[in-house]
């Protein structure tokens, strides 16, 4: 009989722990269960999130350009650089005409010489500051401008456009070096062609001559 009781207990303590297994095990699948469909939907939320954020890349690259164009720093960008260089183009244009109208048939140093002279003069006590002051500087009266070409009463119509796109490039070069680089009129401020003796060539110190122009500048510390 001893014998057979133990058996018993041993049956039932054994089927408590099968009941608990079990029971975890239900528990465990039902918890699995319920989790799945949440993390189901998570992970296609986070899809549909970033097919949205894929397609709407493009429209907003799209928008970019239009946005950038209607910025109103290019505006006032451009408007601020817009004066400037059409100075720069107004003070190139007098510097090439007189070129051409003074020296297009002398070579290309010669040319270089005289646009040396010019904005040396911009340099000058006493001088208009700006090229075309310089080159159109006393055109107005019947005497004394300072290049012959600005009071002749000829046209100054440019009939050779060869001669004319040189003195543009030469007159350009030596704007952007304003004259003092590799320099050929020797800091000159005047010259004159060297078939006349004008009177003020005594006063001067003779500088450099070149093709058919005598170039000079005033004694140490005198301005004419």
């Amino acid at each position: 009989m001893a014998t057979s009781f133990g058996l018993m207990a041993l049956v039932r303590r054994n089927d408590r722990i099968l009941k608990s297994a079990f029971g975890g095990a239900v528990v465990y699948a039902l918890t699995i269960a319920a989790v799945s469909p949440s993390l189901t939907a998570t992970a296609a939320d986070a899809a549909a999130t970033s097919a949205v954020v894929l397609t709407l890349r493009p429209s907003i690259a799209a928008l970019a350009p239009a946005a950038q164009a209607q910025s109103p720093l290019t505006k006032v960008r451009a408007v601020l650089n817009r004066p400037s260089y059409a100075s720069y183009q107004r003070e190139k244009h007098c510097l090439a005409t007189a070129i051409y109208f003074e020296a297009r048939g002398e070579s290309a140093k010669g040319q270089k010489a005289v646009a040396e002279v010019i904005l040396a003069r911009t340099r000058t006590p006493g001088r208009p500051r700006s090229i075309c002051g310089v080159v159109y500087e006393g055109s107005k009266r019947r005497t004394g401008c300072q290049f012959s070409f600005t009071c002749d009463r000829i046209s100054d119509r440019v009939r050779n456009q060869i001669a004319w796109n040189r003195a543009q490039r030469i007159a350009g070069a030596v704007m952007r070096t304003g004259g003092r680089v590799n320099p050929v009129a020797g800091g000159a401020t005047f010259y004159h062609a060297d078939y006349v003796k004008p009177g003020w060539a005594t006063r001067m110190v003779k500088v450099a001559s070149i093709g058919t122009h005598i170039f000079y500048r005033p004694k140490r510390g005198r301005y004419l």
